[in-house]
């Protein structure tokens, strides 16, 4: 086994640590500096909002988290896996077996159901909860033989929320998940995410332009040029004795 999977991580609250990293994207002699040296812990069941005008290194963040990217230089690990080290091979399982991507195109399967969709992710799953339980978990428990024409934006979103959480990751990582969709919509999709992390502990990163949807995070991480310019802590949304701060 790689020896990602053999480092323990000191603090068992820690989620994620992540330490100087850094992100070039290079094309010829252009070099275009999307993270510079971020440094930061997310905990064990938190719901971390990260705000930032685009172009600011959110996304490239998240991915690195995902394990979709690699960073240029720097630690990113995840519990006892150390993803900077990991190779493609193991890149894969950890995504299949510990994260949940939901973007802001939903990706439905247009000729499949509502059940049809999330039951893509469950077949193939060791932990899967049923389509149905995970439709239930958004609100959509009534919409389930629906094909995605016949839903609206805002329940496309939570069909895809459903897929995301049905093989009941770890982590959920919500790229502007309400980026096509008015603000109340945006507000009951962002309802089912905070649903998720309260009712599952699910450790959740959400990128959104919504100054308002901050409320609904633990902390919001705020980007700008690549790095994180401040932290917040929301006082209200602190889960008693889970998080330490």
């Amino acid at each position: 086994m790689h020896a990602a999977f053999l480092q323990r991580d000191p603090d068992p609250a820690v989620a994620f640590h992540v330490h100087g990293l850094t992100k070039i994207y290079r094309s010829g002699s252009v070099e275009v500096h999307a993270l510079r040296g971020i440094d930061l812990d997310i905990y064990q069941g938190e719901m971390l909002v990260l705000l930032g005008p685009s172009g600011s290194g959110k996304s490239t963040f998240l991915n690195i988290l995902g394990g979709v990217d690699r960073p240029t230089a720097g630690e990113a690990r995840f519990r006892d896996h150390e993803l900077t080290r990991m190779s493609e091979r193991e890149l894969t399982r950890y995504r299949r077996e510990h994260v949940g991507f939901v973007f802001q195109f939903y990706n439905l399967i247009p000729s499949l159901t509502a059940r049809e969709n999330v039951a893509l992710v469950t077949e193939i799953a060791s932990r899967a909860m049923a389509p149905a339980e995970a439709l239930a978990l958004v609100g959509l428990a009534d919409r389930a033989d629906h094909f995605p024409a016949e839903l609206s934006g805002g329940e496309q979103q939570r069909v895809a929320i459903a897929r995301a959480i049905a093989k009941r990751p770890e982590i959920l990582l919500c790229d502007e998940p309400t980026g096509a969709l008015d603000s109340p919509t945006g507000v009951i999709v962002l309802q089912a995410i905070e649903r998720i992390n309260a009712e599952l502990g699910t450790t959740s990163v959400v990128i959104t332009h919504n100054v308002v949807i901050a409320d609904m995070g633990h902390r919001v991480a705020s980007f700008a040029n690549g790095r994180i310019a401040q932290v917040v802590v929301n006082p209200h949304r602190q889960p008693a004795g889970s998080l330490r701060w």
